[in-house]
């Protein structure tokens, strides 16, 4: 819910009422340990775009007209390696959205992607308009790049520039595991070998993608991300029984190694999908029912009530109980303030 209140920043900083734009895309923005469809998501992106009738949600000192997504796309489509498109990009990029700048670096096996401010988004570094904007730009160049070479591009590291969003523990599954916070502009790391990998879309292909666009950049989340994912599913399907690496490897018909392995080339780990999987149904539980909190933690698969009390403390800084009774106050000053 996060990466969608910030989206929605724009639109508030206007004085626009989102409420027409989330009912007609599904959303409730009532219940914020939910988690949104993707396909909702990307519905709820094009209508803000065409409501705003800028791609760039209104977050920018200019707007980006409707049709900038398109261009960018067909400024990279040719280029003989990922390397040239991602250059072209930028370039790009600096006429559109002079806000940031985007650049591309070589330095041996490693590569950084990095986005700068070249005017302040916000002032407040906390701010959520500033947090998804480079949120988004950055999802924006990665998902296309992988789309372009047809697999996906693991990011070895992204070094973010502002503090530790609450919604931080889903960067692991939208980036990569190694997230970290509070640098003094966006880097993201990557094997410097993938910008050697070519083109594989011709322009039928990208064609076919721009239906939808730009919001479909939302819909690559789950193709560039297949293993974790269906660990993911496995893993939740499975509870209140703790399935293992192997368990899951058996499942899945591959070697734990190379379970391992294709997890670490999507940017996550099995312990990390594990970790948010509870996560999120923990949320989830406490948010919409009453449940006692030690079937809860059973139900997650946890054998020692105490465990779980631990792993929540340490996702959310709260006791199980004390995060359900924030929920019950917040609720009854959003009630007295209407």
């Amino acid at each position: 819910m996060g990466f969608v209140t910030g989206m929605l920043s724009g639109m508030a900083r206007q004085g626009r009422d989102p409420g027409p734009l989330l009912r007609a895309s599904g959303i409730d923005l009532a219940e914020p340990a939910s988690r949104i469809p993707v396909d909702r998501y990307a519905r709820l992106y094009n209508l803000v775009v065409l409501d705003l009738d800028d791609e760039g949600f209104g977050l920018f000192s200019q707007a980006m007209a409707p049709g900038t997504f398109e261009f960018l796309c067909r400024g990279m489509l040719g280029a003989p390696t990922l390397a040239e498109a991602l250059l072209r990009a930028t370039r790009f990029l600096r006429i559109v959205l002079p806000d940031l700048r985007v650049s591309l670096q070589r330095d041996g096996l490693k590569a950084m992607l990095g986005i700068v401010e070249i005017r302040p988004l916000a002032a407040d570094d906390h701010d959520p308009g500033r947090v998804f904007a480079l949120e988004w730009l950055l999802r924006l160049l990665h998902g296309v790049a992988c789309w372009f070479v047809g697999r996906g591009l693991a990011l070895d590291a992204v070094d973010f520039p502002y503090p530790r969003p609450a919604h931080a523990d889903d960067y692991a599954l939208v980036y990569t595991e190694h997230s970290h916070f509070g640098a003094t502009s966006l880097c993201a790391h990557l094997q410097a070998n993938l910008l050697d990998l070519p083109l594989r879309r011709d322009e039928a292909a990208l064609n076919a993608f721009l239906e939808g666009a730009p919001g479909k950049i939302a819909m690559l989340y789950r193709r560039d991300r297949e293993m974790v994912f269906r660990v993911r599913d496995l893993l939740r399907d499975a509870l209140p029984d703790n399935l293992s690496l192997e368990a899951v490897a058996g499942q899945l018909h591959v070697s734990p190694r190379t379970l391992a392995r294709r997890l670490e080339e999507e940017g996550s780990s099995f312990r990390a999908i594990k970790d948010a999987t509870r996560r999120d149904i923990a949320y989830a539980r406490l948010t919409k029912t009453r449940q006692p909190v030690a079937e809860l933690a059973a139900d997650l698969g946890y054998a020692d009530p105490s465990a779980f009390y631990r792993a929540f403390v340490a996702w959310s800084g709260l006791s199980p109980e004390r995060y359900r009774s924030s929920l019950t106050v917040g609720d009854a000053t959003s009630a007295t303030r209407r």
